[in-house]
């Protein structure tokens, strides 16, 4: 199927606040569908920036650059935001976005091997021009740290049999071999899932450091916000969104003076406001099932606070 874009008008107006210009970064660009819509609701002096890592939506990006002057891709991870954006002399943004996980074309293309669904070679990299295949990181790691990876990114209770089964095959060429061998493995299947379900999502957040990515991408989002600037992030599981909430959570809570001196008095260090979490609607559901995971949590930056 086509990737259709989450959220998207949700994301678009939370991320703009009744804007209409200034600076913008999508840290994940995709196929471009908030990027567009982004660009749609700006004036010609708005500037906006993506960040892909992946070849075929770097292809698309550009070509929007050729149509949109006002729009640049960058050819690296969202981890690398202030780096890049520092580069380009961008101090602050009014703007950031995010939309965490896979697309519709690298979950449907077998070739990229993400998915037990399409049978295709074992790949699973965001960006397939540099790095280890999953086909390769399955024979260097050791079994256990396999299991530990399957259970902590897949929340997978059966992941030392899992792991040890993996071990055992060798070395695996394909995602349906992985499926089937997860599938053998596993003991007790969920209801309406597939046995390979949290496996592959496990695989395929270490291959891509997806969590890590995300860990530093944060603060660096806060940093380079103006006063009044919005973050936007989509997440479509738990792991995601547990570390978007905390990080949330941490930047818009008064700390306590931790010092000897008394009475204890709050520290003001809050960088961040809650404004709000949306989840995809009941008719965007139907559309496109895959958005029934899906949560946009919107934070705004503070005036000065925590600098």
């Amino acid at each position: 199927m086509s990737h259709i874009s989450v959220l998207l008008n949700e994301t678009v107006d939370a991320l703009l606040a009744d804007r209409n210009t200034g600076v913008y970064v999508d840290g994940t660009f995709g196929r471009g569908g908030h990027t567009r819509l982004l660009l749609s609701k700006l004036d010609e002096n708005a500037r906006v920036y993506a960040f892909d890592k992946d070849p075929q939506a770097l292809a698309v990006a550009y070509e929007l650059e050729k149509e949109d002057s006002r729009f640049k891709i960058i050819h690296a991870s969202f981890a690398d935001l202030l780096d890049e954006m520092h580069k380009l002399e961008i101090e602050t943004v009014d703007g950031v976005m995010a939309d965490l996980g896979v697309s519709s074309p690298q979950l449907d293309q077998a070739d990229r091997g993400f998915s037990f669904m399409h049978d295709g070679p074992l790949d699973m990299r965001m960006d397939n021009s540099q790095g280890q295949t999953a086909a390769e990181w399955l024979v260097d790691i050791a079994e256990e740290d396999l299991a530990n990876v399957i259970f902590k990114y897949g929340e997978e209770r059966y992941s030392r049999r899992i792991a040890r089964a993996i071990k055992q095959a060798g070395y695996i060429e394909t995602t349906a071999q992985l499926a089937e061998i997860v599938k053998v493995a596993h003991p007790k299947w969920e209801k309406n899932k597939h046995a390979a379900t949290r496996t592959f999502q496990a695989i395929r957040i270490a291959i891509n450091k997806e969590l890590d990515d995300i860990d530093v991408f944060l603060p660096q989002a806060v940093e380079i916000l103006k006063p009044e600037g919005r973050l936007a992030v989509i997440s479509f599981h738990s792991l995601e969104d547990r570390i978007i909430k905390q990080f949330i959570q941490k930047e818009s809570t008064l700390a306590e003076d931790t010092g000897w001196g008394m009475p204890t008095k709050p520290v003001d260090t809050r960088r961040l406001k809650k404004i709000s979490r949306i989840r995809a609607s009941e008719e965007e559901v139907r559309a496109n099932p895959r958005s029934r995971s899906a949560w946009l949590r919107v934070a705004e930056r503070l005036e000065n606070k925590g600098a």
